[in-house]
C-alpha cells in the first residue's frame, strides 16, 4: 500500500517538476560531452521558443485530461455526472473519508465512507452564493477500499485539481492579454 502511496506522490512531483521545467527552464543541450565543444556555459544553454514551450503544454494538459476522463470511466463518475466536461465547472473538488494533506496524504479514516466530492457555489433565497457539496462517487467504507481503487480515486482528484490550475492560468493569461501586455512577456 505504502509503495503505490509513494507512487501517487511521485506522480504529482513529477507532474510539478515537468510544468516548471517547461514552462520556467531554459532548454540544456543535451549532446555527449565528447561531442561538446569547450565554450561558456552561457552558450550551452539554449532558450525555449515560446512555441516550444506552448506545445510541451499543452501536450502535459491533454495527456493529464486523457488521463482524467478514463479515470471518469473506471469510477463511474458518469453516473452522478453525465457529461465529461460538465465535472470542470465545479469550484473545487475534495475527499471524504482519505487525507490530502502532506501529513496525512492516501490515509483512510476508518469509520468514514469515502466520497469523492464536488463543490459549486449556488445563491440562497437571499442570493448570497452559498456553497454546496455533490458527491461524484460514493465508495464504501474506509476498512474495505481496496488500495488500488483508493489511489485511482486519489488520483483522480489530484489529476482534476491539476487541470483545474490549468484552467486558472488560461484565465490570467487572458486577463494579462486584456491590459494590453506585450505578447512577449506572456507566459
Amino acid at each position: 500500500m505504502s509503495s503505490s502511496l509513494d507512487k501517487l506522490k511521485a506522480l504529482t512531483s513529477r507532474l510539478e517538476e515537468e510544468l516548471s521545467q517547461k514552462d520556467v527552464l531554459p532548454a540544456v543541450d543535451k549532446k555527449p560531452q565528447s561531442q561538446k565543444k569547450t565554450t561558456p556555459a552561457s552558450v550551452a544553454v539554449k532558450e525555449q521558443r515560446p512555441a516550444e514551450k506552448s506545445a510541451n503544454f499543452e501536450q502535459v494538459r491533454e495527456d493529464n485530461i486523457q488521463r482524467v476522463k478514463n479515470l471518469y470511466e473506471k469510477l463511474k463518475i458518469f453516473e452522478k455526472s453525465p457529461d465529461f466536461d460538465d465535472i470542470f465547472h465545479y469550484k473545487a473538488m475534495n475527499l471524504s473519508g482519505i487525507g490530502l494533506k502532506e501529513e496525512d496524504f492516501g490515509e483512510v479514516r476508518e469509520g468514514k465512507y469515502i466520497q469523492i466530492i464536488a463543490i459549486t457555489y449556488e445563491p440562497d433565497k437571499n442570493g448570497k452564493k452559498k456553497a454546496k457539496n455533490v458527491s461524484l462517487g460514493y465508495f464504501g467504507k474506509a476498512e474495505t477500499l481496496d488500495p488500488t481503487l483508493k489511489n485511482e480515486i486519489i488520483e483522480f482528484v489530484l489529476r482534476w485539481r491539476y487541470e483545474k490550475a490549468f484552467q486558472n492560468v488560461e484565465h490570467y493569461k487572458d486577463l494579462i492579454a486584456r491590459i494590453g501586455a506585450p505578447k512577449e512577456t506572456l507566459f
